[in-house]
């Protein structure tokens, strides 16, 4: 069976507030049932995760930011390593670092959507802004998704 061509991969934890912002756009996703797109999810990105893009023709990883512009941002990403990749916690980018070291090959044309979040407090609800800049990245994403 093929893996389907896209990858959506969002993380955060959904017990902090607007670090919920990934795995909400990763539900959203999945509800939508576009053909060729697969989502994940998890609390963080991980070295295992490299795994995941194998056999992918484009990764998107979501993920709520304190420091992006609201609503969001959307950039393209390029393997680095950087000291993540000794920790228990990867950046995106050292998730690519690793595909190239572990695989051999270059990663799939991957992008960070970073949705900006205000409240990353344990135990509260999704904040109002959050919850109108999420609106908005997925009305980005069903485009995204849609065009090759």
């Amino acid at each position: 069976m093929p893996v389907p061509s896209t990858l959506v991969f969002g993380w955060g934890n959904p017990s902090r507030g607007d670090d919920a912002l990934g795995p909400l756009v990763v539900e959203a996703v999945q509800d939508w049932g576009v053909p060729g797109v697969e989502c994940l999810t998890d609390f963080q990105l991980q070295v295992e995760n490299a795994l995941d893009l194998r056999d992918r023709d484009r990764v998107l990883f979501v993920d709520a930011s304190a420091s992006a512009p609201a609503p969001f941002e959307v950039g393209r990403l390029e393997a680095r390593r950087d000291d993540s990749h000794t920790t228990h916690e990867l950046s995106p980018e050292a998730v690519l670092s690793v595909y190239r070291e572990v695989l051999g090959g270059e990663p799939p044309p991957t992008w960070l959507l970073g949705i900006r979040g205000e409240v990353f407090d344990l135990g509260a609800p999704l904040s109002a802004a959050a919850g109108e800049h999420l609106a908005a990245a997925l009305s980005w994403l069903r485009s995204w998704l849609t065009t090759p």
